[in-house]
């Protein structure tokens, strides 16, 4: 009897539940059937714009499109139709999506790439001019002074949205099967992100349970202030009752003043 090897192959295999699960090696070097999340974050509000759910073993060059096009229909839709053409005009993304098929993309619709860009050495470009012109043209804005603030920035809010959904909000083992329940959770984590985007701009506070705790001591502290103006208002009105009732009363005084200044 031979003996099964320890490995599995997509080729040979698919989940009898899950069909578009795919066996993929994890970044902490263990083996799931997973799928592949990715986010489109806008740069100036660092909202996600875009969530999708693709094949976990295609590379980033191949899921990069259904991503775009994700983007670019959600911000045509939140638009105020000034704009001509498409909403998205730059993006801004990581070495793994560095490929001549995405570069080519992005420039035919006339997206600006900031890809960077892995060492690959020195490239030959026959019959393939206009990946070579893509290619080139992001070479020289990822070395400018804003490719690199952008690629900073990128690291910046990009990870934030991964770190609070699949981290804090512990969706890195989705006990979930079909890639369309998995984008509906998904989403719900992401609107949440999004939503205490708003609350933090608003109030302050990012979360519920720290807009809950920022009340209450709100609370605890009207409550002191409302203790010492009911003290201070108590206080004076004792010192006016003990001061009415120490004087003679205030007509007879006027009266008697106002006869002496005349000479009655």
């Amino acid at each position: 009897m031979a003996q099964r090897p320890k490995k599995g192959s997509n080729d040979d295999w698919q989940h009898p539940h899950d069909r578009d699960a795919r066996i993929t090696k994890m970044k902490d070097g263990s083996t799931h059937l997973a799928h592949k999340l990715e986010h489109a974050v806008d740069m100036d509000s660092g909202a996600v714009v875009a969530v999708t759910v693709q094949e976990a073993t295609g590379g980033d060059g191949k899921s990069l499109q259904a991503t775009v096009a994700e983007a670019d229909n959600n911000l045509e839709q939140v638009s105020d139709g000034t704009q001509e053409g498409g909403q998205l005009r730059e993006v801004v993304l990581d070495r793994g999506y560095h490929s001549n098929a995405a570069l080519v993309y992005l420039q035919q619709h006339g997206i600006r790439s900031y890809v960077a860009e892995p060492n690959r050495g020195r490239r030959r470009w026959k019959q393939q001019r206009e990946a070579q012109q893509a290619t080139y043209a992001n070479r020289r804005r990822i070395r400018g002074e804003r490719g690199k603030r952008l690629q900073r920035k990128r690291g910046e809010l990009l990870e934030r949205t991964f770190a609070h959904c699949l981290e804090s909000g512990a969706m890195r083992r989705v006990h979930l099967r079909q890639r369309h329940n998995i984008l509906k959770r998904m989403l719900i984590h992401v609107w949440a992100f999004n939503l205490s985007l708003i609350m933090r701009r608003s109030f302050g506070y990012g979360t519920p349970r720290g807009l809950a705790s920022a009340l209450s001591r709100l609370l605890v502290c009207g409550r002191h202030h409302l203790q010492r103006i009911c003290h201070h208002l108590r206080r004076m009105i004792q010192i006016l009752i003990l001061t009415r009732s120490a004087q003679p009363s205030l007509t007879g005084t006027a009266l008697a003043g106002r006869c002496f200044a005349t000479g009655c």
